[in-house]
């Protein structure tokens, strides 16, 4: 498991792999712009060449961007949806000037439409981006926690999208740790992880299971609250190495999306203590 962090890209999208590097990251997720605006950022395209080049300097084993958390796309608001179908186009263009390996996004809400409602927006927004990804960088569906009309809390409604797509080869999963905790999956037992590997690799495949987010949970299980904690101090704690440690997530990109505790992002302490947890765990 590579295990590394969400990190800013202020000054250039290739000096995240500098904070990368300062703080032992395996591997790396940026926003692509700034995730207050919708307006993208007008990136040098040799800054891209620079990323490439830092990220085989520092070995890096993963690198993802995040879509905007603006983004909805099952919006009914016909500008808000054309707004989000442009920004994940957007990041998706940035994410294949840098090499990335993959595009992490949140489906959105129906807003109380309905789940079918819904796809019918969200199915061609996607199919707009999947036109634009390539073998190295994929689209990836990052399961959801919230309330009301949100998209993607359980594997069966990603599994919805992935067969309504025709199991585009380029459409992954993304999964949060926390998400999961808080969408009632306790991830800190074995036997519910199992369960749910399993049901996503009968689903989807676990081979389009492309990266993870390890957060800790500050909402009790099934809350449907997404409020992520600093690793160890959530209500998942040292339990979160039963999700660090499961055989079936090795080898994947594992990045922190905590607020560390200057709540200024993962830093060295943050991704020392996530290390600490995954060997124990690997250890047994």
């Amino acid at each position: 498991m590579y295990i590394g962090a969400h990190l800013s890209s202020s000054g250039g999208i290739h000096t995240a792999v500098d904070r990368a590097e300062a703080i032992g990251a395996e591997s790396l997720q940026v926003f692509t712009q700034s995730p207050r605006t919708w307006r993208p950022t007008n990136h040098d395209p040799a800054n891209f060449e620079k990323f490439r080049a830092r990220r085989e300097e520092v070995g890096l084993h993963g690198v993802l961007c995040h879509a905007l958390y603006l983004c909805n796309f099952a919006a009914t608001d016909d500008a808000i949806y054309e707004k989000s179908v442009v920004a994940l186009a957007t990041t998706m263009q940035v994410a294949r000037g840098i090499g990335a390996d993959g595009v992490v996004f949140h489906v959105g809400s129906h807003l109380g439409a309905g789940f079918e409602k819904g796809l019918e927006r969200v199915l061609p927004a996607l199919d707009v981006v999947l036109k634009l990804c390539d073998d190295t960088t994929w689209l990836l569906m990052e399961n959801s926690a919230g309330t009301g009309g949100t998209i993607g809390r359980s594997i069966e409604e990603l599994a919805t999208i992935d067969e309504r797509l025709d199991r585009h080869p380029r459409l992954g999963v993304c999964l949060d740790s926390c998400h999961l905790y808080a969408s009632g999956v306790d991830v800190t037992e074995r036997p519910t992880l199992d369960a749910l590997l399993d049901e996503l690799d009968d689903a989807i495949g676990l081979d389009r299971l492309r990266a993870l987010h390890l957060n800790d949970s500050a909402a009790p299980l099934g809350s449907n609250r997404d409020r992520h904690a600093n690793i160890g101090e959530g209500l998942l704690g040292e339990k979160l190495g039963v999700f660090l440690g499961h055989p079936r997530l090795q080898g994947l990109p594992a990045v922190l999306e905590t607020e560390g505790k200057d709540k200024k992002g993962p830093d060295l302490e943050q991704l020392d203590l996530a290390k600490g947890i995954h060997q124990r765990a690997i250890a047994g």
